[in-house]
């Protein structure tokens, strides 16, 4: 009985930070797509509304209409700042929360 719990804990302590990792690259993947999202409809309503390279995004709400089937999924709580027009947009991760390569509270850039 105790090699049959010694093997199952062998196998799981192999398999849980291949989960793990999958689940942040997952997580990552769909953060990126979001970003990807997010700025082509930034480049929609700038070229909609004639706003210049450099143009301050006011707030994502503007965006809203430019964004099919709601596509900003949430992923972990993290916030999106649309920045100027012509400047990548950015993912903010929440205080205390990792994500890959990304420490708590770290920015990540759109790809």
């Amino acid at each position: 009985m105790m090699i049959v719990v010694a093997i199952i804990g062998l196998l799981a302590s192999i398999a849980i930070p291949s989960i793990v990792r999958a689940r942040d690259t997952s997580r990552l993947n769909i953060i990126y797509s979001n970003l990807r999202v997010l700025d082509a409809a930034k480049d929609q309503w700038a070229m909609e509304n004639n706003q210049a390279t450099g143009t301050p995004v006011p707030d994502l709400s503007i965006l809203k209409g430019y964004i099919r089937f709601d596509g900003i999924q949430n992923v972990i709580n993290e916030t999106y700042v649309p920045n100027a027009v012509g400047t990548p947009a950015e993912a903010d991760l929440p205080s205390g929360v990792p994500l890959g390569p990304y420490g708590p509270g770290g920015v990540i850039p759109a790809p």
